[in-house]
C-alpha cells in the first residue's frame, strides 16, 4: 500500500483519487480557522506559488478535532481560506484524523510516522500541556497532536517527512525544496 491507494472527499462530495498526483511533490496538512497556527495558510501560498511550477501540490484537509477550532461547512471554511489568506491550492471536505472515523489516509500517515516533538518555541510551550491534557502518552504515539501538522510525500509516493505544526517554516520549506 502506498498514497496513491487512497481516495478523498472533495469540497462537493465528489472523490479524488491520490494517484491522480503520481510524480508530484505532496504536502498533506491538517488545518483549522480557528488555531494559532492558521497564519501558515500565508506561507504555505507563497511556498505553493513558488513551487507549483516545480511539481508541489498543497493538499488541505480541514479538521474540527482539535478544540473545534475548524467549525462551519466546508464552503464555509473555502470561503474564509480564499477570502482571508488567497489560498489556491486544493482544499478538500473537512476530516477527522484521530480514532475511530478518521479517514484511511490519514490512518496510514500516522501508523508511518511518529511524532517529532514540538521544540521549544513559545508556541510549543504552550501546546505541549494542552496536547498532554488530551493525551498522556502523546509521545509515543503517531497520532496528530494539533492544526497544521503536514506529512511531505516524494515524487514516488512514498512519506519523506513529517513536521509537527510548531516547525519553523523556514525547515519545511528546505525540505521540500530538497524533494522537489
Amino acid at each position: 500500500m502506498d498514497i496513491y491507494d487512497f481516495t478523498v472527499k472533495t469540497r462537493d462530495g465528489g472523490e479524488v483519487s491520490l494517484s491522480d498526483y503520481k510524480g508530484k511533490v505532496l504536502l498533506i496538512v491538517n488545518t483549522a480557522t480557528g488555531c494559532g497556527f492558521t497564519p501558515q495558510y500565508d506561507e504555505l501560498q507563497k511556498l505553493y506559488e513558488q513551487h507549483q511550477k516545480d511539481g508541489l501540490e498543497i493538499l488541505d484537509f480541514p479538521c474540527n478535532q482539535f478544540k473545534e477550532q475548524a467549525p462551519g461547512s466546508d464552503e464555509e471554511i473555502h470561503s474564509f481560506c480564499t477570502g482571508r489568506f488567497g489560498i489556491t491550492f486544493p482544499q478538500f471536505s473537512k476530516i477527522d484524523v484521530n480514532g475511530e472515523n478518521a479517514i484511511s489516509l490519514y490512518k496510514y500517515l500516522t501508523e508511518n510516522t511518529t511524532f517529532g516533538g514540538f521544540g521549544k518555541s513559545p508556541m510549543a510551550l504552550i501546546l505541549t500541556p494542552v496536547v498532554k491534557k488530551m493525551d498522556k502518552d502523546y509521545k509515543n504515539n503517531g497520532s496528530i497532536k494539533w492544526n497544521f501538522t503536514k506529512f511531505l510525500i516524494d515524487r514516488e509516493g512514498r512519506i519523506a517527512a513529517r513536521f509537527e505544526p510548531t516547525e519553523s517554516m523556514d525547515v519545511l520549506k528546505e525540505k521540500v525544496e530538497e524533494v522537489l
